[in-house]
């Protein structure tokens, strides 16, 4: 779980850079949870669909998410199967153990600037803070912190379709992170997604971030965690191609076999 845990924190970190009808590969590091690695990611989005393509050592992961149907899948190769996950189930599922209307969020301008792929990005300060439990309604309480630093290119190509699918995303209650990650650690998946609405909102796309999220609470399992340390992500934007994408590109492999998960 904790390697899982931070690969797909590090992959979803890099689809955050992502335009429309736009390819963006990506590099990040991460590390925490008594695990360290690095990841490179391919990231498509179009509309309200994206499909994110990591790669993590030798493992190899593709999650296709379309917002608009309420789905989620996540592609096996070696077994040529599309797992289809009902994301409106899976969404409230993990809000049980997230208070949301708890949850808090601040982007702050840090008056930096810096120039990344050629382009002029601003700094922000960010801290996202959400109450969440284990164990489900009523388990253990802790406290999911994320914080960090985001580079912003404003009014980037693609600015307006990436804030339309995140905050679209949000609306819904959508989380970007493997359901069955999210299922054991719905705080961090929360975090994230929040993050991710927030970054909707500044008018530019995010071409680097550095992050940290720790876990705060009281309780054997929370300290455990806290004496694990928390996990530290660094993401970088290393190319854009603006080419028009073919819709069958956000829709599982015809010869899959298509796998309905609760």
């Amino acid at each position: 779980m904790t390697s899982r845990l931070l690969a797909a924190l590090i992959a979803l970190a890099l689809a955050a850079t992502a335009n429309a009808d736009v390819t963006i590969k990506a590099t990040g590091t991460g590390q925490g949870l008594g695990m360290s690695g690095s990841t490179s990611s391919t990231t498509y989005i179009k509309g309200r669909r994206m499909r994110v393509e990591g790669q993590t050592g030798k493992k190899s992961t593709t999650t296709i998410f379309d917002v608009e149907n309420q789905k989620m899948y996540v592609l096996d190769a070696k077994k040529k199967e599309a797992e289809a996950w009902d994301m409106a189930a899976l969404s409230q599922e993990v809000e049980k153990a997230v208070a949301v209307e708890s949850a808090k969020a601040t982007m702050t301008p840090n008056g930096q600037t810096k120039v990344i792929s050629g382009l002029n990005t601003d700094g922000y300060n960010m801290e996202i803070v959400v109450p969440a439990t284990i164990g489900g309604e009523g388990g253990m309480a802790m406290t999911i912190l994320l914080t960090g630093t985001t580079w912003v290119a404003k009014g980037a190509p693609g600015t307006a379709d990436y804030a339309a699918f995140y905050i679209g995303a949000a609306e819904k209650g959508w989380f970007f992170t493997d359901p069955r990650t999210a299922k054991g650690a719905p705080g961090q998946a929360r975090a994230m997604a929040q993050m991710y609405e927030e970054f909707a909102k500044l008018g530019g796309v995010p071409y680097e971030s550095d992050m940290d999220i720790k876990i705060q609470g009281e309780g054997p399992m929370a300290t455990l965690m806290a004496k694990m340390g928390g996990i530290s992500m660094n993401t970088t934007t290393d190319s854009v191609d603006t080419a028009a994408l073919a819709d069958d590109l956000f829709l599982p492999p015809a010869d899959y076999t298509l796998k309905q998960k609760d």
